[in-house]
């Protein structure tokens, strides 16, 4: 099959914001079209397989999932939460944060109540501290409406000039501690006294209510949205990228894809980062003030990761991650790592089966990467529908990169080498292909204390008929994507109504007599 020549609206990407973005609009009648340049769909939510274990490389764990919670009621609405197959991580603790330099292992637990608890047990003078900064991330959850399904703007003024670090620093002076509160940062990029303290609430606040991972991957939230996108009549192509915009007038008309086929719409959604969103408009339709300042904003740091396929029955199922740091200073700074420095923090995630037993089947490492790293081999490209190899010595890059790793890991595991099957490795030129983000950006533009509003992105362009969605606008993550595709959609179908909608999907059905 191949697209028909128009739809009512036109989807570039089928990363997560794109296919929840069509699946609102074709439930509501519009005839929708989905178009992606790789083999697979999803963005950030694709798995791979090797050696018949499947790895996540975007989606490694999922909060707020529980009955009656935030995303809960988003995905409730799209028709997908009740086919998930998720596991429950431990609830005494679904992240542990570490040090080089402290055997103590310091755990998040699921619930306020239960997270206040076990770390005044860390820190039995601090309690007072504890209870502060939980009160303080719902206060700050609470100005963000739609996060609690609450009409309003995306956002609420007066929250973006609170610093993370800062704040923290105010309610307690034991740098331990206020480590171990940051020890998550590695799911926003946080970076020393530039993140706000709202992109931490957002995140954190999440996987504090609940915290799950996907059996057998994330990529089951793909097939279950495009389930529900062709039930509702919407159609998506894979090996169709857009290589252009087609005006009349002042317009969107169609795209131009490689293959050649040209597909009109009424509206356009770009569902790919801003920046080579702009690229593919050209020159002269959208004012020289509004391209300097999108291509100016500072994207997030890139990644290195690590997948490694374990031995059978060799290493136990460890049902929570590890953030791991050289030292307190680390949480702040491993960012701006040296070559000998490298790596000072990393996050361990395992996946898990639905069959999962009493031992692990693989597990993925990730830390941070500069884009600079991995600049010598940046005019290749390399995916699966297009296939070039980097080189030798890019291959010897990644083999050295993967040893270091292994070295930091046998200081917590110190049996993990003895239990390696195989490993595998991407690096930010890895997200750059098959993601398509700005030098291989983990989690789209950074959110700047400094410079609060540079890096917001409103959904409406300065061409009329052109919307953005994704990770790029107001928040990353499942949750926050999820959210700024209600606030895209919100666009055509006015946020009340779509507001509505989502709140009566989540009512309790009453039973026939």
């Amino acid at each position: 099959m191949k697209p028909k020549s128009k739809y009512d609206i036109v989807i570039v990407g089928s990363g997560l914001g794109g296919l929840v973005s069509a699946v609102i609009l074709a439930k509501e009648g519009y005839s929708v079209c989905v178009l992606e340049k790789n083999q697979q769909y999803g963005g950030n939510l694709q798995t791979f397989v090797r050696d018949k274990s499947i790895f996540d490389t975007g989606v490694h764990y999922i909060g707020s999932l529980s009955k009656g919670q935030n995303l809960y009621k988003y995905f409730n609405y799209l028709g997908i939460m009740e086919e998930l197959a998720l596991k429950k991580m431990d609830e005494d603790s679904f992240d542990t944060i570490t040090f080089d330099d402290d055997e103590k292992e310091y755990n998040y637990a699921q619930g306020y109540e239960k997270f206040i608890e076990n770390l005044a047990k860390d820190f039995p003078d601090e309690t007072e501290a504890i209870e502060a900064y939980c009160n303080k991330i719902r206060e700050t959850c609470d100005k963000f409406p739609l996060y609690r399904l609450k009409p309003g703007r995306p956002y609420a003024d007066g929250v973006f000039k609170l610093q993370i670090r800062e704040f923290l620093e105010s309610i307690t002076k034991n740098k331990r501690l206020q480590a171990v509160l940051a020890g998550t940062n590695f799911l926003y990029a946080g970076d020393g006294y530039k993140t706000p303290f709202y992109v931490h609430s957002l995140s954190v606040n999440s996987y504090i209510q609940s915290a799950y991972r996907c059996l057998n991957g994330g990529s089951q939230i793909t097939k279950l949205l495009i389930r529900r996108l062709k039930e509702a009549g919407g159609e998506v192509y894979k090996y169709h990228e857009v290589v252009k915009f087609e005006f009349v007038d002042e317009k969107i008309s169609s795209v131009i894809c490689k293959n050649g086929h040209e597909i009109h719409g009424n509206q356009f959604i770009s569902n790919i980062d801003p920046k080579l969103t702009i690229d593919l408009i050209g020159d002269g339709k959208l004012r020289k003030s509004y391209v300097n300042r999108i291509k100016n904003i500072e994207s997030t740091i890139a990644a290195f990761s690590l997948y490694i396929v374990l031995k059978p029955d060799c290493f136990k199922y460890i049902n929570k991650n590890y953030y791991h740091f050289k030292s307190v200073d680390a949480v702040w700074n491993a960012q701006h790592y040296t070559q000998e420095s490298w790596p000072e923090n990393y996050m361990f995630s395992m996946g898990v089966k639905k069959n999962n037993d009493e031992y692990g089947d693989n597990i993925t490492i990730m830390t941070y990467m500069r884009y600079e790293e991995v600049e010598p081999w940046e005019n290749t490209f390399n995916t699966v529908t297009d296939k070039n190899n980097r080189g030798q010595t890019y291959n010897e890059f990644k083999q050295e990169k993967a040893e270091k790793i292994i070295i930091e890991l046998e200081k917590k595991f110190p049996n993990i080498r003895e239990c390696i099957l195989e490993t595998y490795t991407s690096s930010p030129l890895s997200y750059r292909d098959y993601i398509a983000t700005n030098r291989g950006s983990m989690y789209g533009y950074s959110k700047n204390v400094n410079k609060s509003m540079q890096s917001f992105i409103s959904p409406k362009t300065k061409i009329d008929n052109l919307l953005f969605t994704g990770q790029c606008l107001n928040m990353h993550g499942i949750l926050g994507v999820t959210i700024g595709a209600v606030v895209s959609c919100s666009e055509i179908l006015g946020q009340d109504y779509l507001l509505n909608k989502i709140i009566e999907a989540n009512k309790p059905k009453t039973k026939e007599k």
